[in-house]
């Protein structure tokens, strides 16, 4: 019977994605491949347009592109295998492709938060300290933020991948997911599930929460500097350059706050994973958006590329 298995080990686990409401499945399955195709369009854009354009290649827009990259890993851990799930009987992922899915969507998102924190201080930096700004935000700085970004996110992903994969499964392997995320695995355990808890809320806390910590401190900079400057025209400007970083970190923390630093027993898997669709399909579709459609300098360097292409 799907659900139950007579070996002691579990080898292989069930998603039963969005199978609770069979009759929405074509549009479901249709509004997340819109929702993809557009990260993997828009995402790969923003990255070629400032490579290309010289205006941009400054500290912000490299972080940027950072972002635009991982984003499209993030959602690209996910979003195939959901879309593919949506035309099989019984969606199956081995256990290791569970465990390999829940490093890699964990590692970039560690990699998002981290850059995110990295991303708040080079805005402090330009708006407290614009004349010494390019001499701060080295490239070389920039590329050591960037390279410990990605060496923390995906480190404590290992740490957080091994702890909940080296516990015991048996019996039960229904995931009432579309993916292999935290709390509906733990949920399949048979073994004592208290240490490997406690070891992420640890891991989350510590880089998730160190880099919410450097935002907090880096926009209390932002905000005492901006209220030193005396014209209503120059605060609002300041604070204008920081608008699209703060939709993003709300959006991205907000939901990620409600999905990990909860108790257990406040889970309710199937509610869940409505909030899981926002934070691992749409949010990396968005933040492109949000940054494109609120920025004056990607706008003009879109421009440019579109008359060049007109003209040739």
């Amino acid at each position: 019977m799907v659900g139950e298995i007579n070996s002691t080990s579990v080898t292989f686990f069930f998603l039963l994605g969005f199978s609770d409401h069979p009759e929405l499945q074509v549009i479901l399955f249709g509004t997340f491949l819109g929702i993809y195709l557009v990260t993997l369009v828009w995402n790969p854009s923003l990255i070629i347009l400032i490579k290309i354009d010289s205006h941009l290649h400054t500290p912000m827009y490299f972080f940027l592109s950072n972002l635009s990259f991982i984003d499209i890993c993030y959602s690209s851990t996910v979003a195939p295998k959901m879309l593919s799930d949506f035309f099989k009987e019984q969606a199956a992922i081995s256990f290791v492709g569970c465990a390999t899915q829940f490093f890699f969507f964990i590692g970039t998102g560690l990699t998002e938060s981290c850059l995110l924190a990295a991303m708040a201080y080079d805005r402090y930096a330009a708006i407290s300290n614009p004349l010494l700004y390019t001499t701060i935000m080295s490239q070389d700085l920039c590329t050591k933020m960037v390279a410990g970004a990605y060496v923390g996110g995906f480190l404590s992903s290992l740490i957080q991948a091994t702890s909940i994969f080296q516990l015991d499964f048996c019996g039960f392997n229904l995931i009432n997911h579309f993916f292999c995320d935290l709390p509906p695995v733990l949920a399949l355990s048979c073994s004592d599930t208290f240490l490997s808890q406690t070891i992420n809320f640890l891991v989350v806390v510590a880089v998730g929460g160190t880099s919410f910590l450097i935002l907090l401190i880096s926009y209390g900079y932002i905000v005492a500097a901006v209220l030193k400057i005396n014209s209503v025209e120059g605060r609002y400007k300041a604070f204008n350059t920081c608008a699209s970083h703060l939709t993003v970190v709300t959006l991205f923390y907000g939901t990620g706050f409600f999905m990990y630093l909860r108790p257990s027993s406040s889970y309710s898997l199937s509610r869940d994973k409505v909030v899981s669709v926002f934070y691992s399909v749409m949010i990396p579709m968005l933040n492109p958006l949000i940054y494109s459609l609120r920025n004056s300098e990607i706008k003009a360097a879109l421009k440019k590329v579109m008359e060049k292409k007109r003209f040739s």
